[in-house]
């Protein structure tokens, strides 16, 4: 369940995997979990019997990452790790950081503490970041580490 929520696939009302309402093959994903084929297909039917899970994975959607294409984009990435991450207001402190500078979002990418062993802030902006912009992000109490 664990890898259908992190990489934003959905289930079907009959029980498959699906992606943007494109249906994926349980042997792709056990394949990819180390898996097989029955144990994905026997989760899917299980969250559809649980009116809480239901509710979640039949409206789930993937969105886009531009981290990985920025470059080809014109646009740059940084990468914040925080030092809590859950601690509020780290995505605040580090837009207003931007904000003050002039610097325009694209993107705001943000994995949840709970769902991902290494949870950060990426942001992909459309130029190059201005000196000292960085020094500030860096400076903030929340932020353990700034990748560019």
């Amino acid at each position: 369940m664990r890898f259908l929520l992190e990489n934003g696939f959905g289930v079907t009302e009959d029980g498959r995997i699906s992606c943007n309402g494109i249906e994926v093959p349980a042997t792709a994903v056990a394949k990819v979990i180390g898996s097989d084929r029955r144990v994905v297909d026997s989760t899917a039917h299980r969250i559809l019997e649980r009116p809480f899970l239901r509710g979640i994975f039949l409206n789930m959607r993937a969105t886009p990452d531009l981290s990985r294409v920025a470059e080809s984009l014109g646009f740059s990435v940084v990468t914040v790790l925080p030092k809590n991450a859950s601690e509020r207001g780290i995505v605040g402190a580090v837009v207003q950081v931007l904000a003050h500078h002039d610097i325009s979002i694209r993107q705001i990418f943000v994995t949840d503490p709970e769902f991902s062993e290494e949870p950060k802030l990426v942001i992909i902006i459309e130029k190059i970041m201005p000196v000292g912009v960085i020094e500030k992000i860096r400076a903030l109490t929340q932020v353990k580490q700034v990748i560019i």
